[in-house]
């Protein structure tokens, strides 16, 4: 299991303190929010990226329905060389509630869907070279051969993680397509939930029995430990990394305002993630 920290705010000079600050302290993976107005992440994870050697970089998470997918395409590729090959790129619909209405985005659920799909297919497409075209609902690219990036250092791609709707089959099969699985639980109902254990181990069977390439795959799942107290913090995470998840991200969104400061953060991070005993690799 890796441990990730996701930063919740901060402008680049605060994220690449952090970011180094994290790799000292062990963390496997430094994280930051992409909104469709605020902060840039790439900004960020390029002053992150040229102050660290190893810990991983990316998005939590870029909603990639309102964003130009080739755009978000060599953003993280130019990101991976800076990086010397450390991006994790996570992508979902986004929350309508975060600027959606205000810029005149879509926020049809069905639309975003298909402009998420057709986005990951415009993005990794690029990333496999040019000449390259594409024809779809909401894209339409005519065949490029100018101009032409360096590919990015990863291959066959930067690993993606996808958000799923657990149990919905349609939400799944599009995380089973790339590198790793963001959960999202559903009620009968078709309301979110907090995802447990057993949905996670009901989620890695899932994995095992329907990805069509098999390989390494990732199950991500969050929360907030007590950095003062280890024993504590492992106790919390065991039983996500015994029923099959693969990553942990540290996240602070559900704790009080007051209590999140920079100088908060600080202490977290340096803490570091919880001493779990056989850490690394990664994949279902």
């Amino acid at each position: 299991m890796r441990f990730g920290f996701v930063l919740p705010f901060g402008d680049a000079r605060f994220a690449s303190e952090c970011a180094r600050q994290g790799e000292a302290a062990g963390w496997d993976g430094f994280f930051v929010a992409e909104w469709v107005w605020g902060i840039d992440a790439w900004v960020s994870l390029s002053a992150a990226a040229m102050v660290t050697e190893r810990i991983r970089l990316g998005t939590m998470l870029t909603p990639l329905p309102p964003m130009r997918p080739w755009r978000v395409a060599a953003q993280a590729a130019t990101l991976d060389n800076l990086s010397g090959g450390r991006v994790i790129l996570s992508v979902g619909l986004g929350a309508p509630d975060t600027g959606y209405e205000e810029f005149g985005e879509v926020t049809d659920r069905a639309t975003r869907a298909e402009l998420l799909d057709e986005g990951l297919d415009v993005v990794t497409g690029l990333w496999r070279g040019q000449p390259f075209a594409y024809e779809g609902a909401h894209y339409r690219i005519r065949e490029l051969s100018f101009h032409v990036p360096p590919p990015p250092i990863q291959q066959p791609r930067i690993p993606i993680w996808v958000v799923g709707a657990w149990p919905r089959p349609r939400s799944m099969r599009r995380a089973l397509r790339f590198d790793g699985l963001l959960p999202n639980a559903l009620d009968e109902r078709g309301r979110q939930r907090l995802y447990t254990p057993h949905d996670i181990r009901e989620i890695s069977d899932f994995v095992r029995q329907h990805r069509p390439n098999g390989g390494p795959f990732d199950i991500v799942v969050d929360g907030a430990t007590p950095g003062e107290d280890p024993g504590a913090a492992v106790a919390m995470v065991e039983p996500w990394g015994e029923a099959g998840a693969t990553w942990w991200l540290e996240v602070t969104w559900e704790l009080a305002a007051e209590r999140v400061t920079p100088e908060w953060l600080r202490e977290r991070i340096g803490q570091g993630p919880p001493p779990m005993s056989g850490r690394g690799g990664s994949g279902t």
